[in-house]
């Protein structure tokens, strides 16, 4: 089980070098550490768990932050309409990208930064995204499109791949600049109207 101990922080180099392919078929070690990072998301948001164990939730990890430098990553997180969304991918290649940008109001945040980082990270707004996605206990190969926040959390723990932190992405001259090709995504709340 992972704990936050096993958690890379800012600081570490680890989180600085870019990760390499898995290997397919995926190797038994492979396999464990996939099933961990899942593990991980679903204890975290787990309100039970997290608070025995001290989890800080999440909705993506990225290997590196578990301290392997292999590409693999697990999202798990709602999108604005308040749909579920689940993803364990091995060997995600971002194929393409929007012009238009999207942030997140409040910032982004990040299991291996645990200070405050304040400023804002503008990301293409829709991605399309090929890889080995795990589903039903097996990869498989295939190509998905992602928009507004998925697209966010998905760039967010991509970045992890090669090495680059969500501060990195801060303007540091102007960290609330907002690009006029940008706007903030904006989730539905329970009184809006379908």
């Amino acid at each position: 089980m992972i704990l936050m101990k096993d958690i890379i922080k800012e600081g570490n180099n680890i989180l600085k070098q870019k990760s390499v392919d898995v290997e397919l078929p995926i190797s038994e070690e492979d396999a464990t550490t996939l099933n961990s990072m899942i593990e991980y998301i679903f204890n975290s948001i787990d309100p039970e768990v997290s608070e025995k164990y001290g989890l800080r939730a999440a909705v993506g990890i990225a290997a590196p932050q578990i301290g392997i430098l292999k590409k693999m990553i697990v999202i798990y997180a709602f999108d604005e309409d308040g749909n579920e969304h689940f993803y364990a991918i091995v060997n995600p290649k971002l194929m393409s990208y929007s012009d238009e940008l999207t942030y997140l109001p409040g910032g982004e945040g990040c299991l291996s930064v645990e200070r405050e980082a304040k400023g804002l990270i503008h990301r293409h707004k829709r991605v399309t995204v090929k890889g080995h996605f795990l589903e039903n206990g097996k990869l498989v190969q295939k190509q998905i499109k992602l928009k507004g926040y998925l697209a966010v959390v998905f760039q967010h723990e991509y970045d992890h791949l090669f090495g680059t932190l969500f501060v990195d992405r801060i303007n540091p001259v102007n960290p609330f600049d907002i690009p006029s090709n940008s706007t903030p995504i904006e989730f539905k709340t329970d009184d809006e109207e379908e």
